[in-house]
C-alpha cells in the first residue's frame, strides 16, 4: 500500500513539473499582450476586452474556466467571464508597487482549461502626476566663512520626487539674492543643485542669508516643494574695534569725590566670538594721569582716583585703546576739563609800606600792594576797597597793582594815627575775601606857634610876701598838642637867689615896684597890678617874663577873695 501512495505522489509531482515547463515554453514562444491603465484608478475601473485577443467567444470562458492568474498573495486584476474584460480589483498606487522604477509593469496571465492553456499579459501602470517634489529637510544650513573668494560652489540638497517621467522633478529655482546664483548639474541620480558664491560675504554687513530653494517637476500644472536654505557666515577677524565717538568731551569739578563717574568710553566690534570681545586700556598716558584716573578694562568707565585741583592741572587728556581677542584695536581721545570752584580767597601782598609819614604832605604814597587769585573766571575777578571816611584812596596801576597814597595833607594835632583797613573780595560764589590792616603813624613838623590859652590872667596876692615872689604861673599851648592844654597855675614861695634869666621878648623887662618890698624882705602889696608876660617858644625853657605894668587894678582885698600862695608851685608853665 504504501508502494502505490509512493507512486501516486510521483506522478503529481511531474504533472506539476509538466505544468511550469509547458508555462515557460509558452512564455517564451508567445509574446505578452500589453495593456495600460493610469494609476489610481478607482476599483473596478475598466482595463481592457481579452476576447478577440484570447480567440474566444465568451461561452469559451465559462466553460473552460478562465481566470486570471499572477505572482503574488493580491490580485490586483479580475476576470469577467461574462463579459471578457479586465477590470481593476483595487486601486493601484504605481509609486508603491514601483517606486522610481519606469516602466512599471505588473505581469499577469489569464488560464484556461479542457484543454491547459496559458494567455500572457502584461498590465503597464501609467504615472499620473500626483506627488509634488519633498525636500528631506525643511531646513538646509550652510556655513561659509566670510573670507571665501566669489566663485566657490555648494552642493545642496536634492529633493524627491516619486513621480517618473515628465512627473518627475524637472528643475530647481533659488530666491533673488545678490550674493548666490543657482546651477543645475545632471547625475545619474538626477538634476543636482548646486550654489555659486557671485559676491564676497561680509558676516558684519550681513550675518545671514535666508534662500528659499524651490523644486518644480514637469507635470501639468506642475507641482513644487520648498525648502529653507540658511546660510550662517563664519567670521573671521576683519575688524577693528570702532569708537562711537573719537573724541569724548566732559567738565568736572574740582572737588568731586574719588570715584566719581567721569565718562563711559565704547567701542563696537563687529565680528563675534574671541573676535569681538573688547577691552579698553590707557594709551601713552603719562604717570599724573594714571594716578588720577582709572579705566574699567570691560565696561569702559572712566572713575577718578584723585582728587582734582584746577588751580594745579586745568585740564587733562587722556588716550584710550579698544583691543579685541584678535589683536586689531581702535583708539579714542577724552579730554577733561576741570571746572573751577571758588575755594581759594584773594591774596594781598604789600610790595611797599611806609608807616610813619609826616603831615602837610599830599598824594603821599602810603603802600604799593599787590593782589592776585588763583580761581579762574568770575572766581578770580577781585576788587579791591576801603573804608570812605579816611584821608587815604587806592589808585590801581599796572594789572592787579594798587598804589595807597593820601587823599589830603594830614595833621597830626588832628589826629596822629589810622588804621586802614583794605579789603580785597572775588566775584565767585560764595564771595571770598582777604582783608589786610594797615597802621599809618602822621609824624610832626613845627607848623604851630606856641599860644597862651588866655589874654588876661589876673590874680591876688596877699601883701607881706617875699620880693622876687612869682606871683602868676601862664599857661601856653604848644604845638604839640591841639586839643589837650594842661594848665599849671603855681605860686612859688620859695625864695629865689637870682632873678629870672632874660628871654627873647620884644620889649624891655619888667621889675616889681620897689615901695613894695620893704628893706627886712619882708614885702606888702597895697593893691593889685597887672602886668605882661612873655613866654619864648623853642626856648628850651618854661619860664616866662614881666614885661610892663599895664593898669594898677585897686581893687579891694577882702579876706574871701584873696588866694594865700602856696610855696610848692613853680613860676612858669610846663608842657608835657
Amino acid at each position: 500500500m504504501e508502494a502505490g501512495e509512493g507512486k501516486e505522489r510521483f506522478l503529481k509531482q511531474r504533472q506539476v513539473l509538466i505544468f511550469f515547463v509547458l508555462l515557460g515554453i509558452a512564455q517564451v514562444a508567445s509574446k505578452p499582450k500589453q495593456y495600460s491603465v493610469a494609476e489610481e484608478m478607482e476599483s473596478g475601473s475598466f482595463v481592457a476586452n481579452l476576447l478577440k485577443d484570447m480567440g474566444l467567444e465568451v461561452n469559451d470562458l465559462a466553460a473552460r474556466g478562465a481566470r486570471v492568474v499572477s505572482k503574488g498573495k493580491k490580485t490586483r486584476l479580475h476576470f469577467d467571464r461574462q463579459t471578457g474584460n479586465l477590470l481593476l480589483n483595487e486601486k493601484l498606487d504605481r509609486e508603491e508597487l514601483c517606486g522610481l522604477a519606469e516602466p512599471c509593469v505588473l505581469p499577469f496571465q489569464v488560464l484556461l482549461e479542457n484543454p491547459l492553456q496559458f494567455f500572457q499579459a502584461e498590465l503597464w501602470i501609467r504615472d499620473i502626476n500626483d506627488h509634488s517634489p519633498v525636500f528631506l529637510d525643511k531646513e538646509i544650513l550652510l556655513k561659509i566663512s566670510e573670507s571665501i573668494t566669489p566663485g566657490t560652489t555648494f552642493l545642496i540638497e536634492r529633493a524627491q520626487d516619486l513621480d517618473v517621467g515628465s512627473n518627475s522633478l524637472q528643475s530647481y529655482t533659488v530666491s533673488p539674492n545678490s550674493h548666490f546664483h543657482l546651477k543645475l548639474q545632471d547625475s545619474s541620480d538626477g538634476i543636482l543643485p548646486q550654489l555659486v558664491l557671485d559676491k564676497s560675504l561680509d558676516r558684519e554687513e550681513q550675518a545671514e542669508i535666508r534662500l528659499t530653494l524651490t523644486a518644480l517637476d514637469g507635470g501639468t500644472p506642475p507641482r513644487s516643494g520648498t525648502a529653507l536654505v540658511r546660510i550662517e557666515v563664519l567670521d573671521i577677524n576683519d575688524n577693528a574695534p570702532e569708537f562711537a565717538k573719537l573724541l569724548y568731551e566732559v567738565q568736572v569739578l574740582e572737588n568731586s569725590p574719588i570715584g566719581f563717574q567721569v565718562a563711559v568710553v565704547s567701542a563696537r566690534d563687529l565680528d563675534i566670538g574671541t573676535y569681538g570681545e573688547i577691552s579698553y586700556v590707557f594709551s601713552q598716558a603719562s604717570e599724573d594721569i594714571r594716578k588720577t584716573f582709572q579705566i574699567n578694562a570691560k565696561s569702559g568707565e572712566l572713575i577718578l582716583t584723585q582728587k582734582l585741583d584746577f588751580e594745579s592741572i586745568q585740564s587733562y587728556t587722556l588716550n584710550i585703546q579698544a583691543t579685541d581677542g584678535g589683536g586689531l584695536s581702535g583708539s579714542c581721545m577724552v579730554f577733561v576739563q576741570v571746572m573751577d570752584l571758588n575755594d581759594n580767597p584773594p591774596e594781598l601782598t604789600m610790595s611797599t609800606l611806609i608807616d610813619h609819614i609826616p603831615e602837610n604832605l599830599h598824594e603821599t604814597i602810603i603802600a604799593v600792594l599787590s593782589v592776585s587769585d588763583p580761581d579762574s573766571g568770575d572766581n578770580g575777578r577781585m576788587v579791591c576797597s576801603m573804608e570812605d571816611d579816611l584821608p587815604f584812596f587806592l589808585k590801581p596801576s599796572v594789572e592787579n597793582f594798587y598804589t595807597l597814597l593820601t587823599n589830603t595833607p594830614l595833621d597830626r594835632e588832628t589826629k596822629s594815627e589810622y588804621n586802614i583797613t583794605i579789603t580785597v573780595t572775588d566775584l565767585g560764589t560764595p564771595r571770598l575775601k582777604t582783608q589786610h590792616n594797615i597802621t599809618v603813624t602822621v609824624s610832626d613838623v613845627n607848623d604851630n606857634a606856641p599860644a597862651f590859652s588866655q589874654t588876661t590872667y589876673t590874680l591876688r596876692v596877699r601883701e607881706n610876701n617875699s620880693p622876687a615872689l612869682h606871683i602868676v604861673a601862664l599857661a601856653s599851648v604848644s604845638s604839640l598838642f591841639l586839643f589837650s592844654v594842661l594848665v599849671f597855675v603855681a605860686v612859688r614861695l620859695c625864695r629865689r637867689s637870682r632873678a629870672a634869666s632874660a628871654g627873647r621878648c620884644s620889649g624891655p623887662e619888667g621889675h616889681f615896684p620897689g615901695h613894695l618890698v620893704d628893706v627886712s624882705g619882708t614885702g606888702t602889696l597895697s593893691q593889685s597890678y597887672q602886668y605882661e608876660v612873655c613866654l619864648t617858644g623853642g626856648s628850651g625853657s618854661d619860664e616866662f617874663k614881666f614885661l610892663k605894668p599895664i593898669l594898677p587894678n585897686f581893687l579891694g582885698l577882702g579876706e574871701e577873695r584873696i588866694h594865700e600862695a602856696n610855696p610848692s608851685f613853680r613860676n612858669s608853665f610846663k608842657f608835657s
